[in-house]
């Protein structure tokens, strides 16, 4: 169903989200915005997310540094930074007024000053809806959604959807549900409230592999 981008808003945004469907765009260039509701879902088990041996010893190696919320815009430019996007000016402006609103968040991977990686999405009662991730070094959007997950689960989230899943997501946990079972896991978070401002400091790599060993 295609839709004008100027008549949406960040608040029929945060409604669509909440009935399960989400917007997308043909194309950069395109103006016009779209509703997507799969058929499958891509969800993330929290309690199913998978650090291969691999990531450990890449995380081990603190090779990156990691912050949250604070290079949103340059997150989502690192997503529409590619052949094909999704992202058009619209939903670009739209996402950066949840994130002025405290309903969009990010994390950000770094290699020394250089943003290499990150992942985004939008938060509603205690689920996070993931909306995409980029990574210009190998394994950053690996690590990028290691911490996001970490933060998931300490904040009491519920429901990590990931729209779709690719072989990428796959490898991570990622699996796909019928999209009646995906609404009734969004009723049930819906309901739940959850926090993505985890107190302190972002922890050290050895603490997000502990924790998702004893979950795991």
């Amino acid at each position: 169903m295609k839709d004008s981008g100027p008549s949406l808003t960040a608040d029929l945004l945060l409604q669509a989200y909440q009935v399960g469907v989400f917007p997308m765009s043909e194309g950069r260039d395109d103006p016009e915005v779209f509703w997507v509701d799969p058929r499958m879902r891509g969800v993330i088990p929290l309690d199913q997310f998978r650090i291969s041996r691999s990531l450990a010893r890449t995380l081990r190696r603190e090779r990156f540094s990691i912050t949250v919320d604070q290079a949103f815009e340059d997150v989502v430019c690192g997503c529409a930074d590619r052949d094909e996007t999704w992202i058009n000016d619209t939903i670009f402006d739209l996402y950066c007024q949840l994130y002025q609103a405290g309903f969009a968040h990010s994390v950000e991977v770094w290699e020394n000053e250089r943003l290499v990686g990150g992942v985004y999405g939008v938060t509603i009662g205690a689920a996070f809806f993931g909306e995409s991730m980029f990574s210009k070094a190998t394994d950053a959007s690996k690590v990028a959604l290691a911490y996001l997950v970490d933060r998931l689960r300490l904040g009491g989230y519920q429901l990590f959807d990931t729209q779709f899943i690719t072989p990428h997501l796959t490898s991570l946990g990622a699996v796909e549900i019928p999209r009646d079972h995906y609404r009734a896991m969004l009723v049930e978070a819906l309901s739940l409230v959850a926090s993505f401002d985890v107190p302190g400091p972002v922890p050290p790599a050895q603490d997000v592999i502990q924790r998702n060993a004893q979950t795991s």
